[in-house]
């Protein structure tokens, strides 16, 4: 007689060591029944609260936040490799972003009446849509899913949160993080399943919408889903970000900027600068001075204090991005710095500067670069800048440099992405609608009411007298 097979498991790996961090039980089916009762369930109540009270909420979600900061940002760093600084600056930012939904959603959520000029009344009322399934990435694990959180909750929606398997403690945190600031039961759930029973899910009748922040291979999987259940859907997808130099840019904060635009959460991020397209004109100077930073970089343990660049976040993910490297210099690329995996226990990867032709097939110019690879290439003019920067199938953030303002403006107009930032580096932001355009998504997060919009009834009520 064989044994009884023990649950279903996932773990996280600290991807500096390669040691378990801890073992999490898969959710059984009755788990998810119940959970999905709980969301669904606490949406009568919370759909109908007052404002003061999901103010309330969320202010009490940002203290938390803070009083919760080492457990949070040590969880983070040991379940994916954050540099402990960078950790508790994610944490921060959680709680800045809580206490700006705070302070303004009512706003976001008031009523707006339309003159028809034909005695009606018309006004059209914002209305909650239910519980929210996000499935969610390991790259930024508090803040993916507060930025999300944020204004779905505020906006009187409930919230279920999938996680990404490594990161399934940060995904637990949070839930405790909204139980100790005073959310009902059912307000923000954490679910411990498979992406695959994640797109299941959707067509659940308790489900109401759909947030995904992930790979745009998800995001095919995810928005057929959301089709075929014909539920509201926002996609948050890759990017392959181009950060343009021109001739006249400030060439000494330009580089200092693409350091960390590059290598910032050591280079795993979708709004990453991850092309760096460069006008003749400097491209030499901008080349040298990048890549004698890159090199400088303080690559260490993720908690300790002095490290500016930890470990990928998996081992198999590192071995894929030394693979695009390979195949990169197989293409006729130039390794500049780096290029190479410590021969050591853990993810880790050099910082890495790749030289390519504008006409280049190298993978670091087609794919997304997951890691803290940055291909540099020299192009004629801004014409050519700016119509590189568009041969991509993706769209979500873009970074234009240049003293010209005027010609910033310009430019921006033709470059196509959802977000271009001048003279910085793309970065989110609770008051800025953030989101891209082609295969990086579909809808915006934040931007205030931007971001509450997606999941949201716009409900028009028209009334007559008689």
């Amino acid at each position: 007689m064989s044994a009884t097979a023990g649950p279903a498991t996932v773990e996280s790996i600290d991807p500096a060591t390669g040691e378990v961090v801890e073992t999490y039980e898969i959710f059984s089916e009755g788990q998810i029944d119940a959970a999905l009762d709980l969301a669904h369930s606490a949406f009568g109540e919370w759909r109908r609260s007052p404002w003061a009270r999901r103010a309330e909420l969320m202010n009490g979600v940002a203290r938390e936040l803070r009083a919760m900061d080492d457990e949070l940002a040590e969880t983070v760093s040991r379940e994916m490799g954050k540099p402990i600084t960078e950790a508790r600056a994610e944490v921060e930012k959680c709680a800045r972003a809580a206490d700006y939904y705070a302070e303004h959603g009512e706003g976001f959520l008031a009523s707006e009446s339309i003159d028809t000029g034909d005695g009606r009344k018309v006004a059209v009322h914002k209305r909650p849509l239910g519980a929210i399934l996000a499935i969610m990435p390991w790259n930024y694990p508090l803040w993916q899913a507060m930025r999300a959180a944020g204004p779905i909750v505020s906006a009187g929606n409930t919230f279920v949160l999938k996680h990404a398997s490594n990161v399934t403690g940060c995904g637990l945190l949070l839930e405790r993080v909204f139980e100790r600031a005073g959310a009902a039961d059912g307000v923000f759930k954490t679910i411990v399943v498979s992406g695959r029973k994640a797109s299941e899910l959707i067509g659940d009748r308790r489900i109401a919408g759909v947030t995904l922040t992930g790979s745009d291979a998800a995001g095919v999987a995810v928005g057929e889903a959301a089709g075929r259940a014909i539920k509201p859907v926002v996609l948050e997808l890759g990017g392959s970000d181009p950060f343009i130099v021109l001739d006249d840019a400030n060439l000494e904060k330009a580089v200092e900027v693409a350091v960390t635009a590059r290598f910032q959460n050591t280079g795993q991020s979708c709004i990453a600068a991850k092309r760096f397209i460069v006008v003749e004109a400097v491209a030499e100077e901008f080349e040298e001075r990048f890549a004698a930073a890159a090199k400088q970089l303080r690559r260490g343990a993720p908690l300790d204090p002095e490290t500016q660049l930890g470990p990928m976040a998996r081992e198999d993910l590192r071995d894929e991005l030394a693979g695009i490297v390979r195949a990169s210099e197989a293409a006729g690329a130039r390794i500049v710095t780096g290029g190479e995996a410590p021969d050591e226990k853990g993810a880790w990867y050099e910082p890495t500067v790749v030289s390519a032709t504008h006409d280049s097939q190298a993978p670091v110019m087609r794919e997304e670069t997951f890691g803290p690879v940055a291909a540099v290439v020299r192009v004629a003019d801004e014409a050519a800048a700016v119509a590189l920067a568009n041969e991509s199938e993706f769209g979500l953030g873009s970074s234009l440099w240049t003293q010209d303002l005027e010609r910033a403006e310009r430019l921006a107009a033709d470059i196509e992405a959802g977000m271009v930032f001048v003279n910085a580096m793309t970065a989110s932001d609770p008051r800025i609608p953030f989101g891209g355009v082609k295969r990086s998504g579909i809808g915006r997060e934040l931007g205030g009411e931007f971001g509450m919009r997606a999941f949201l009834n716009m409900q028009s009520v028209v009334i007559t007298e008689v």
